[in-house]
């Protein structure tokens, strides 16, 4: 799936984006400013939680709550290596039946079963995000 949009269309995207996701699990994945944690606000918005919703940039992990459920979401912009995410508690996490949303996924690819969404989101040059989703 691709999706043209502008920021302000975020809402029929991302409702677009939940009717075609096959896990709780999402890798999202764009360079810095291209729209992640919005996008990421109004999913969990969506999904149902009535919790305020920032960036985990510092804390690694921040954690909202659903009726029936709870959402992950992580940054790991600053994780450097592998043994940072292992001490983190990463594994608990990912073992969990709750959906997990994560910014700069790359450095714990190697750890993730195959139950997983791709998301990438770039900015063309009319100043359109174009989200991919893979799953």
């Amino acid at each position: 799936m691709e999706i043209s949009y502008k920021l302000n269309e975020i809402e029929r995207v991302v409702d677009q984006l939940i009717k075609n996701l096959k896990t709780k699990t999402l890798l999202v994945q764009g360079s810095m400013g291209v729209g992640k944690t919005t996008l990421i606000k109004c999913l969990v918005r969506n999904l149902g939680s009535k919790d305020e919703v920032s960036s985990p940039t510092f804390s690694i992990v921040n954690e909202y709550s659903l009726n029936d459920g709870k959402i992950y979401h992580f940054d790991l912009y600053r994780i450097n290596n592998l043994d940072e995410a292992y001490n983190l508690g990463i594994e608990d996490y990912l073992n969990s039946d709750h959906w997990k949303l994560i910014e700069w996924p790359d450095l714990i690819e190697p750890i993730l079963n195959d139950d997983f969404d791709k998301i990438s989101i770039e900015i063309d040059k009319e100043k359109n995000r174009i989200l991919k989703l893979n799953s």
